[in-house]
């Protein structure tokens, strides 16, 4: 998220709540594709993590990356921590540990995902070469210990820092030592919120095995394929992970508001400070709990709005979806991402037939491939044979729907084409993950090293 909200309508009943979600509801030739993606910022010499400060730091990435683009800054306390888009298309922000992020703006094709993509690293570019600073496309950090790891300063990471380990046992490796690719794509209406929800919430684990990019932690092979997805099993599963509510045929808006309502709070804002509020669920703060510890103690549709945005489903529900299961990774991957969830959900003949391979999927089995898709990847078990099996008729899915929806670039190729690194590790059998850990054990010589020269961007 590039920046938190401070609306200050009033809140006077849980129906607003739902309308605040259902308002994401478009025709669709409004619908869009916003696709964000984290990286590990590096310096060449010696592969070392980046810190905050310093003439060669974050803020002076941040500050040359404004100078370049002409954004507003984001501000904490001062500080900056993030850039902007003026009039809202696009912002960079920063993650726990450093890692940069870019929010996409709202697009209508992979086409122009792309591109944005080609832009943005090449402006990031131009101002991190002479910093002596590079990015890795990884969806765990490699290298580094957790105390080797730089801490931005965002008043909502402190929150969350001291938060985490009361919840789960990886929530600091997952703000500190993660990365993840991830599109937001819109909705028609409820019914179609709901198909599109069921939908991904199920494939979710094999997006994870196709893109499974995180087998090395602090130097060595981990043993995993995403280390990434194994973190997620047990960081905060009050708000995180497969909602069984989501898979009810009757599944809608109120469901997902009533689930948010009892989910701890991370903070208020308020004055430009942020409150730690993690003591109280929002159904408690909606029932005055805090209406004498903090100022102006009484919900807003900020509140509500940024409440939501600290809410870590597999599929999160605001007023559009965001698939959430794929691990960083390089520049393909970036538009590899949305145009695998495009083709499924953006086309009509591709969602009934998305629809209808998932239909007799019920929680147990979707659980099941998540506990053992970040050990086993495309290998998971699932029916008579394995998610590589899955993965081909998804895929094959997927490229209907690009093909279906006929958008083509001034060279006359249409989306099916951005689906080629998926199809690879369906065609190999083998991930990212599988072919770092063989390269590991031979060309590479027992070093995690040229992990930082051959998946740099």
């Amino acid at each position: 998220m590039a920046r938190d909200t401070t609306d200050s309508r009033p809140i006077e009943n849980f129906d607003e709540l739902v309308a605040h979600m259902a308002e994401g509801c478009k025709p669709k030739d409004k619908w869009r594709i916003g696709t964000e993606h984290e990286k590990f910022p590096f310096y060449v010499d010696g592969n070392a993590p980046v810190p905050y400060e310093g003439d060669r730091g974050i803020k002076a990435l941040l500050e040359g990356m404004q100078r370049v683009l002409g954004w507003e800054p984001i501000l904490d306390a001062g500080r900056i921590i993030g850039l902007v888009e003026p009039t809202g298309q696009g912002a960079i922000s920063l993650e726990p540990g450093g890692q940069f992020e870019l929010s996409g703006a709202p697009v209508e094709t992979i086409h122009q995902t792309c591109r944005e993509g080609n832009a943005h690293l090449a402006q990031l570019r131009e101002i991190a070469e002479p910093l002596g600073i590079r990015f890795l496309g990884l969806g765990g950090s490699p290298k580094w210990t957790l105390a080797e790891t730089p801490r931005m300063p965002k008043s909502r990471y402190d929150i969350m820092r001291a938060y985490m380990p009361k919840v789960g046992s990886r929530g600091l490796d997952m703000m500190y030592r993660t990365c993840t690719i991830q599109v937001n794509l819109d909705f028609g209406s409820e019914a179609d919120m709901r198909r599109k929800m069921q939908v991904s919430l199920k494939l979710q684990p094999l997006s994870t095995a196709l893109f499974a990019n995180s087998p090395f932690t602090e130097g060595r092979p981990n043993g995993l394929k995403s280390w990434r997805g194994d973190i997620w099993r047990d960081t905060d599963n009050q708000r995180s992970g497969l909602l069984p509510l989501c898979f009810s045929p009757e599944f809608g808006f109120a469901d997902y508001a009533e689930w948010a309502l009892d989910v701890p709070m991370y903070f208020l804002i308020r004055g430009g400070r942020y409150y730690d509020c993690t003591h109280v669920t929002f159904r408690q703060f909606m029932d005055g709990a805090l209406r004498n510890s903090v100022p102006d103690g009484f919900p807003t549709m900020g509140d509500w709005a940024n409440h939501l945005s600290t809410l870590f489903p597999d599929v999160r529900l605001k007023r559009f979806l965001e698939m959430r299961g794929a691990d960083g990774g390089p520049w393909r991957r970036i538009c590899a991402l949305p145009a695998f969830w495009v083709g499924l959900l953006y086309d009509e003949t591709a969602l009934d037939a998305a629809e209808a391979l998932t239909s007799a999927w019920t929680y147990e089995d979707v659980l099941a491939q998540r506990d053992s898709v970040p050990r086993d990847g495309i290998d998971t078990s699932f029916g008579s044979g394995t998610l590589r099996e899955v993965a081909r008729e998804v895929l094959a899915i997927s490229r209907l729907g690009l093909k279906n929806r006929a958008r083509e670039n001034r060279e006359g190729f249409d989306e099916t084409y951005f689906l080629s690194p998926l199809d690879e590790v369906v065609a190999r059998g083998t991930t990212s993950a599988d072919e770092m850990v063989t390269a590991y054990h031979t060309r590479w010589g027992g070093s995690i090293e040229p992990v930082f020269l051959e998946y740099a961007y």
